[in-house]
């Protein structure tokens, strides 16, 4: 089903309206990529074992099972006059994620920290689910490739720069490795402090700087006839429109590849190339995970230039070959981390896997969009993100047995199976999706 609501009447934007229209989006990202090169470290500093880290890990996909499609919903039906329909949950989101993050690095147990991560995660997802909807609520189909882009141009900054911080930290000011109170090095917990201050000054400049269209009579005769949350909720998924359906599949495979390297990657440099140990080297194994951050910073990095080229690939070569291009460069690079014995030629490899992510940030959300009411854009949304954390909860819930029974806690065989996934991805994408519009 094809939404035609706006089409016409959006007008175009400039490079400076959607630039503020998706500014905040740099917050978040800045935000997320700390939890996401720490989280796993945090675990370990802590006290827990490698084994345990996947299902330490669950508050991420649960809280955006649960809040993702809820959220839609709520900002589907809401319009403040003065923040109009996406708005009030950035604010919301932003407040409460700004506020954990001076949280999370104080933990003093694992238990403390995984707690504080569903409650992190649930008040990121508030703010993030409504972003995606908000460009396409706001941009006309033609410009939609080029705001989805903007939005991963700003993912990839604010990850580089957040991977750099806890080196950039120590080298440039001096803060010292050493635990606080033995637990958390204080490089990171300041990270976190600065990570908080990043997210809410961005969140509410795309607050203020930015506008919505005020809902149609045909959206709000809609929401007034609408059905409870979880009757929309089922009936929506029941007639998911078929291009959905095939993003879909390419989601729920694609995803755990990235879950894994996320879950295993920068311990897997520390342990595993640099050879240190959380208990024991704590030093060293901090000197690791900074290289690893750095790599990833690169990563970002890469996602941040390959951004501004996604509209000229969609031309040449149609939203479906170049995403699947795309995650076959990013199958590569993961693929090859696990043969790497020089950790400078990680830099490479995670360069790869910055190509990927690029287009995995915006070209199945630009498909997708075309093909979705307009008037449940936020709701469809967040069930596509439905494949995204389904595949994580199942990683989170069982890889943890695969890697004590079968690959010995090697981090970076887990990364290599990673990489394996996003090379089926690549193909599934080339021959099941079709090219319905550019």
């Amino acid at each position: 089903m094809k939404s035609t609501a706006y089409i016409g009447e959006k007008s175009k934007m400039s490079f400076w309206q959607i630039w503020n229209m998706c500014f905040g989006f740099f917050g978040i990202q800045f935000g997320w990529s700390l939890q996401m090169g720490n989280m796993s470290a945090i675990y370990e500093f802590l006290g827990a074992s490698p084994e345990q880290i996947p299902g330490l890990w669950l508050a991420a996909p649960m809280t955006g099972l649960l809040v993702q499609p809820i959220i839609g919903y709520l900002s589907d039906r809401t319009w403040h006059p003065k923040l109009g329909r996406r708005r009030p949950f950035f604010l919301i989101g932003a407040i409460l994620s700004s506020a954990l993050l001076f949280v999370m690095p104080n933990s003093s147990s694992v238990w403390m920290a995984a707690g504080v991560l569903w409650i992190l995660d649930s008040s990121i997802n508030v703010t993030m689910e409504p972003f995606r909807a908000f460009v396409a609520d706001n941009l006309n189909e033609q410009q939609r490739s080029f705001g989805f882009a903007m939005q991963s141009m700003f993912i990839g900054l604010a990850s580089f720069i957040a991977g750099y911080l806890p080196q950039v930290l120590v080298n440039w000011f001096g803060v010292s490795r050493e635990k606080l109170n033995g637990t958390i090095p204080q490089n990171i917990l300041l990270s976190f402090y600065i990570g908080g201050a990043v997210f809410f000054i961005a969140v509410m400049y795309t607050i203020f700087r930015s506008k919505e269209y005020p809902p149609s009579e045909t959206q709000t005769e809609t929401n007034e006839h609408r059905e409870g949350i979880l009757k929309e909720i089922a009936s929506s998924i029941k007639n998911m429109p078929i291009q959905m359906k095939r993003l879909a599949l390419v989601n729920f495979i694609t995803w755990p590849g990235l879950f894994l390297m996320w879950f295993y990657y920068s311990t897997g440099v520390a342990s595993q190339l640099f050879h240190g140990d959380p208990e024991t080297s704590s030093d060293v194994f901090t000197m690791g995970l900074e290289h690893a951050n750095t790599t990833s910073a690169i990563l970002n990095l890469v996602t941040f230039g390959f951004s501004f080229t996604l509209p000229f690939w969609v031309s040449k070569l149609g939203k479906k070959y170049t995403h699947s291009m795309c995650l076959l460069i990013g199958a590569i690079g993961l693929i090859s981390v696990y043969y790497i014995q020089t950790p400078n030629y990680l830099y490479i490899s995670m360069g790869l896997v910055g190509i990927a992510w690029a287009s995995i940030l915006s070209m199945p959300y630009s498909m997708l969009a075309g093909f979705i009411p307009e008037q449940k854009m936020g709701i469809y949304m967040g069930i596509f993100n439905f494949f995204i954390v389904l595949p994580e909860i199942i990683a989170s819930l069982f890889f943890g047995k695969i890697m004590s029974n079968f690959l010995h806690n090697d981090r970076l065989m887990a990364v290599q199976i990673g990489g394996f996934l996003l090379l089926a991805a690549s193909i599934i994408c080339a021959i099941i999706i079709k090219e319905e519009n550019k």
